[in-house]
């Protein structure tokens, strides 16, 4: 039987018995390093710390139950300009019903919208208006889980808004709406930029902006000064690693699960609210762990880890840090390309306690309608404050409609 390549195909996850077994294995025969006394997590996640997550994963973290939450919604796979293409897509029951195409980050995948599904496509029956619901559409981006293999070098934000601008067409979708945050806080802006006409609005939570030149940041705001402080006091590091050498580090990654968990379990501790704490006082510990399982399971962290590679390195398309790109949407920032939502596509910011977004740099690149300060939450507001990030989507929407 010949297959289309704009077919549509149902999609369900059935990890082999044996990839668990193997996993359970490695994580029993880790070669610990020694860690110097009383230095916590200041020079990385802490040895005894990661032991304990590690043995929880190997012993009482259930896989099957997550990939059967996950099951419980349908799944698809397409191909879109030879990159293979996965997504939940939840219709809701509301007649009036309006498309949402949610873009998780890194490190991060479709599980992070998991707490969100239901409130959004039936407000109804969570406390909410049913005039307020959402079709849902949740990809995988591309190298990023089941989205793969990488179809090649170049999948940078914006041929990643081209692939689901195309993936909502296939999906009869003329017009719809984005929420994103990190990595989804690149592409959805470039989704809007390419096509205005098409995007209802772009809300964003952890939206990345930058300075273009010493004069952006003279006379900020206090709040915005602040944030600005803390972006350049950034720990940077990982950002560093997978924008500049995204294969070295993936060798460590895909031979080693705990080399996986304690790689993004920093970033879990480090970007969740309060800062100072556990990740656990933010975030469920098997959401967090059947995340890293879909990493480990599916051998993405060196495709998943391109799109910072496509963004601070190679991008060669302007030299005037003011330009905008005419053909992307993207202007040129202190590391590379950074998508804008151009000026005709209305633009929602959630802002976390976390967050570092300075609002003049976000309104002189988006046509910025709605600005929510929520002074609280972290930058994985969709597991942390699932109803927070719920609230604010659905009144952004609730006027665009």
């Amino acid at each position: 039987m010949t297959t289309s390549p704009e077919q549509i195909i149902p999609f369900r996850i059935e990890v082999p018995e044996e990839r668990l077994t193997d996993l359970k294995a490695r994580l029993a025969d880790t070669r610990w390093p020694s860690e110097l006394p009383g230095v916590g997590w200041d020079r990385g996640v802490p040895v005894g710390y990661l032991r304990e997550l590690a043995e929880y994963w190997r012993t009482t973290h259930d896989w099957r139950a997550a990939e059967a939450e996950l099951n419980a919604h349908p799944q698809f796979t397409t191909e879109i300009d030879g990159q293979n293409v996965h997504f939940l897509h939840v219709r809701s029951a509301e007649p009036e019903a309006v498309p949402l195409l949610l873009l998780h980050g890194w490190p991060g995948g479709v599980t992070d919208f998991l707490d969100v599904i239901g409130p959004l496509t039936g407000p109804g029956a969570h406390g909410g208006d049913p005039r307020d619901a959402f079709h849902l559409v949740i990809p995988s981006l591309p190298g990023f889980g089941f989205s793969t293999p990488l179809a090649g070098p170049g999948m940078n934000a914006s041929r990643m808004g081209a692939v689901f601008l195309e993936l909502m067409t296939r999906l009869g979708y003329a017009r719809f709406a984005v929420q994103g945050y990190d990595t989804g806080g690149w592409v959805g802006p470039a989704i809007g930029a390419l096509s205005p006409d098409r995007v209802l609005g772009v809300h964003l939570n952890a939206m990345i902006t930058f300075p273009y030149g010493d004069e952006d940041t003279l006379d900020l705001s206090e709040a915005d000064q602040r944030r600005w402080d803390r972006m350049q006091s950034f720990n940077d590091g990982y950002l560093q690693c997978n924008g500049k050498r995204p294969q070295t580090v993936a060798y460590g990654l895909t031979d080693s699960p705990v080399g996986q968990l304690a790689w993004m379990v920093e970033k879990f501790q480090e970007y969740s609210m309060p800062e100072e704490g556990l990740p656990e006082e933010a975030l469920d510990r098997d959401r967090m762990l059947t995340c890293v399982s879909l990493y480990w399971l599916t051998g993405t962290a060196a495709s998943a880890a391109q799109i910072y590679y496509e963004e601070m390195s190679a991008s060669t398309w302007g030299d005037d840090p003011t330009d905008q790109d005419p053909a992307t949407g993207s202007w040129e920032g202190p590391d590379g390309a950074w998508p804008s939502g151009g000026r005709g596509v209305p633009t929602g910011v959630l802002l976390s306690a976390h967050d570092v977004t300075v609002r003049r740099w976000a309104e002189r690149d988006h046509d910025i309608v709605r600005w929510t300060d929520a002074g609280e939450g972290g930058h994985f507001l969709s597991m942390e404050r699932p109803d927070l990030l719920v609230g604010d989507v659905r009144a952004f929407f609730r006027d665009l409609r």
